[in-house]
């Protein structure tokens, strides 16, 4: 019966101990960009300045429209002797105003907010695609950082293990002290690389963390999430003169700066 209790009592504990782990997400490369896509705060406050370029246009088209203009005024008095004015003053009036003619500025304040949108429009395109840039440039540098530390400790095992053989063979009497020292020297010497390698690795999680707009890490030093993929290689040979051709018809950040001076020669026209 004790038995019987007890194995119960294990069962129901295992239990609590899986049901109160989760296991962190993991995410391959392009569900890292979809994340970073969705909450980058660079691209939050860019789609915040796109509403607020919508918003500007739909003012600057108010003009076309007629407007209300209402005013009022409330005034009491208190006498300190009976009079025969009035105890309150009150004045009240309501004005609708339409706009025959303004000389074009209505329509030059709507191309301008019109420029405007489309400014904030391609300036969330260029923060979007330095995001996804540095995205899979941060996801990349992470894999190679754990490849390392795989590659650092086999080389530290192995160094183990040939320091306990020299150490043996010292004790033997085959080897001498030297080689000990020699074995010992190349282990103190190869510690510090995976020490370097582990620190370059969480870095690389805090970096990726920042990009996803989420912390990379908990109180207890275990990471919120986890990428998956491989290292692979893919050789390119792009030519110098299409990338500057295509930069110069594609880079948003160029077209917005076209705008801006369109914007300009507006203003001043």
């Amino acid at each position: 019966m004790r038995l019987g209790f007890w194995a119960v009592l294990l069962v129901v504990a295992c239990r609590l101990s899986t049901t109160g782990y989760t296991a962190p997400p993991s995410y391959g490369i392009e569900e890292a960009v979809a994340l970073a896509q969705s909450q980058n705060p660079e691209i939050t406050i860019a789609r915040k300045k796109v509403q607020a370029a919508r918003g500007g246009v739909i003012e600057a088209r108010s003009g076309y429209l007629p407007s209300v203009v209402s005013t009022g005024l409330l005034r009491q008095r208190e006498h300190q002797s009976d009079s025969r004015l009035r105890d309150e003053d009150y004045n009240a009036s309501l004005r609708v105003v339409e706009n025959l003619y303004t000389g074009g500025a209505v329509s030059s304040q709507v191309a301008i907010a019109r420029l405007n949108l489309e400014i904030q429009q391609l300036e969330l395109q260029a923060i979007a695609n330095r995001v996804e840039m540095d995205v899979r440039i941060a996801f990349n540098e992470l894999l190679l950082n754990r490849a390392r530390i795989r590659v650092r400790e086999q080389s530290v095992a192995v160094m183990q293990e040939e320091m306990k053989a020299q150490q043996e063979r010292f004790s033997a009497g085959t080897v001498g002290q030297l080689n000990v020292r020699r074995a010992e020297v190349a282990l103190a010497n190869e510690q510090p690389e995976l020490i370097d390698a582990q620190t370059q690795l969480k870095n690389s999680y805090l970096r990726l963390g920042e990009l996803f707009g989420t912390e990379s890490r908990s109180k207890a030093d275990k990471s919120r999430f986890e990428v998956a993929g491989q290292l692979q290689y893919r050789p390119r040979h792009p030519d110098l003169n299409e990338c500057l051709a295509r930069a110069d018809t594609e880079r948003p950040e160029i077209k917005a700066k076209a705008k801006s001076i369109e914007i300009e020669d507006r203003q001043e026209g």
